[in-house]
């Protein structure tokens, strides 16, 4: 087993150096040059004599569920034989060289792992390789098996305050005012007492200053409570990042950048978490892919289904020219998480809106940097803002409602609701 281990470099020059000092006071009669060519030789054969037999051995334990983005933690077990001095360990991800440190170890060590990321979904967490050096650095064992893991990123969510409602409610419960009577919602109106009314609707305060004489008495009425049904669709065929010179695929974004799809995945399970703690029914699909939707669904459970099946969305290849738009429940409001690079995702948002939904687009473009790149392709990029702009202007003229992702979605999304609100209002009176 001592062949996995091999001679330092160092240790060998120093033993060959010592060698030659040895050899050199024997012959010119020098015993001071000799001794201090004889105590690395010394130390040379008594280290390599005590040099380890086994090999170094190196595992990653990460936690079993999906972490949500930002800081990913990990631990690494280290295995050295008995005689190893000190281990080696490198950690490097998405081929790039994360750090390097030398840890002493006694039998078996386990060491913290902390990554920071912005990226969601599938991801390699970190591969981790060990090399082992001898006492005194004499020896070196064979680089250990790179050890490495790959973790499902969920993606993180932000608080939205508002949110655009469609304009049919549906359902006898939930957390939104419809226009039916009914109970437990807001002051509808006070009307005489029917047959039907119920005495703890009774309203003494207004009987008492209508009809002091309880010739007659008042109920309040309330408007009936309703939810909303939802349906979030995730454009997955455009994963981009802000640099648009890799947007050819040769060269893989910095993982310091969040892409389109990392900012569609966020928006996604922002907008699912506003709807679901309100009471809504929220369902997910994605342009990208032709497989069954998830449908609508309501409570935590519901958005643990859509975080799990966004973080697992990703481009499968080139997709199939869809004939028509997919189907969505009567009256629901869809939410459409594209870049719009193209006229696909645009041709939906504007069908369904033909089809009498009402149509949110949220734009997940990064904010491109391009003071790097050469004439040719800033003018490249140029061509494809202005075809993008018309493209977004014409979703507006079809009564699409536009928010940018990357420039305060929450407000964008706000002023959409209140919005909605004075239509309402306006309509009731």
């Amino acid at each position: 087993m001592n062949e996995r281990w091999t001679r330092a470099r160092a240790t060998t020059a120093a033993a060959v150096v010592g060698a030659v000092l040895l050899l050199a006071g024997a012959l010119l009669g020098r015993p001071d040059v000799a001794v201090l060519g004889a105590a690395p030789v010394v130390a040379a054969v008594l280290d390599w004599r005590r040099r380890p037999s086994q090999e170094v051995r190196v595992r990653v334990d990460a936690p079993d569920e999906s972490p949500p983005a930002g800081v990913l933690a990990a631990d690494v077990t280290v295995t050295a034989p008995a005689g190893a001095a000190a281990v080696l360990i490198g950690v490097r991800r998405h081929d790039d060289e994360l750090d390097e440190v030398l840890v002493r170890v006694d039998g078996t060590r386990v060491l913290p792992l902390v990554v920071h990321t912005l990226r969601t979904g599938p991801q390699p967490l970190a591969e981790v390789d060990a090399l082992g050096m001898g006492v005194g650095a004499a020896s070196v064992s064979e680089p250990a098996e790179p050890a490495a893991r790959s973790v499902v990123v969920l993606p993180a969510t932000r608080p939205l305050d508002e949110l655009p409602l469609p304009p049919r409610l549906r359902g006898l419960t939930g957390g939104h005012d419809s226009r039916r009577p009914g109970e437990g919602g807001s002051l509808r109106d006070v009307h005489q007492f029917a047959p039907g009314d119920r005495l703890r609707r009774i309203d003494w305060r207004v009987t008492a200053r209508r009809s002091p004489r309880l010739q007659e008495l008042y109920v309040r009425r309330e408007h009936a409570l309703a939810e909303a049904v939802v349906m979030l669709v995730v454009d997955s065929r455009d994963d981009v990042g802000p640099d648009p010179a890799t947007w050819r695929g040769t060269v893989r974004p910095a993982t310091s950048d969040s892409t389109s799809l990392d900012l569609a995945r966020q928006a996604a399970a922002s907008v699912a978490q506003g709807f679901l703690a309100v009471g809504d029914r929220v369902g997910l699909d994605d342009l990208g892919a032709l497989r069954r939707p998830l449908p609508p669904g309501g409570g935590r459970r519901q958005l643990d289904r859509i975080r799990q099946a966004l973080a697992v969305t990703s481009p499968e290849g080139e997709p199939r020219r869809r004939v028509r738009a997919p189907q969505i429940p009567s009256g629901a409001l869809v939410v459409v998480f594209s870049t719009f690079l193209d006229d696909d995702a645009a041709a939906v948002a504007a069908q369904w809106r033909r089809t009498g939904h009402r149509v949110v687009a949220v734009d997940v473009l990064p904010a491109l940097r391009d003071k790097h790149l050469d004439d040719k392709q800033r003018l490249a990029v140029r061509l494809v803002r202005m075809t993008r702009e018309d493209r977004l202007a014409a979703l507006a003229d079809a009564d699409v409602e536009l928010v940018a992702w990357r420039s305060s979605p929450g407000v964008g999304l706000a002023r959409l609701a209140r919005r909605a609100q004075r239509r309402v209002g306006a309509g009731a009176r």
